[in-house]
C-alpha cells in the first residue's frame, strides 16, 4: 500500500488472464488455434466408431434434407413445364375462339343468310314488318 496525502492507495493487482476457447494442436509443426470441432474434422477423429455413431441421426437428417431440396426442384421444374404447356394450349384456344367467332359473325349477317337460302323455297320478305296491337278485355 502506498500512502499519499490522506490517502490510501492499494496497489493494482493483474487482472487474470481469460481462458481461451481454443484448443491449441499440431498440423504441420505449428501450433494453430482451432476449435475442438474442426480439429476433430482435420485429424479424423470424428470418423471413430463412437462418434460416427453418435453423428447417424444428423447424418439421417441432413440427407432427408437433401432429397426434400431435389424433389422440390424436379416438382417445381414439372409445374413449371406444365404452365408453359398451358398457355401455349390457352393461346391456341383463343386463336380458335376468335376465328369461330369472326366466321359466325360472318354467316350470320342478312346477306350472307340471303345468300345462303337463294337455292331454297325461303325468301327474303320485301314488305316491313308491321306491329300488331292485340286489345285486351277486362272482366
Amino acid at each position: 500500500m502506498e500512502i499519499s496525502r490522506n490517502t490510501i492507495k492499494k496497489k493494482e493487482t493483474a487482472k487474470p488472464l481469460k481462458q481461451k476457447r481454443f484448443k491449441k494442436i499440431n498440423l504441420v509443426s505449428r501450433n494453430i488455434p482451432v476449435s475442438r470441432y474442426a480439429a476433430s474434422i482435420l485429424d479424423g477423429s470424428f470418423l471413430t466408431k463412437d462418434n460416427l455413431l453418435k453423428q447417424i441421426p444428423f447424418i439421417i437428417f441432413i440427407t432427408f434434407l437433401g432429397i426434400i431440396y431435389i424433389a422440390n426442384s424436379y416438382n417445381a421444374e414439372k409445374t413449371i413445364i406444365e404452365i408453359s404447356k398451358n398457355k401455349k394450349m390457352l393461346e391456341e384456344l383463343r386463336y380458335e375462339y376468335i376465328t369461330t367467332k369472326s366466321n359466325l359473325m360472318f354467316s350470320s349477317k342478312q346477306s350472307e343468310v340471303a345468300r345462303q337460302l337463294t337455292n331454297s323455297q325461303v325468301k327474303e320478305s320485301t314488305v316491313p314488318p308491321v306491329k300488331i296491337l292485340v286489345n285486351q278485355r277486362r272482366k
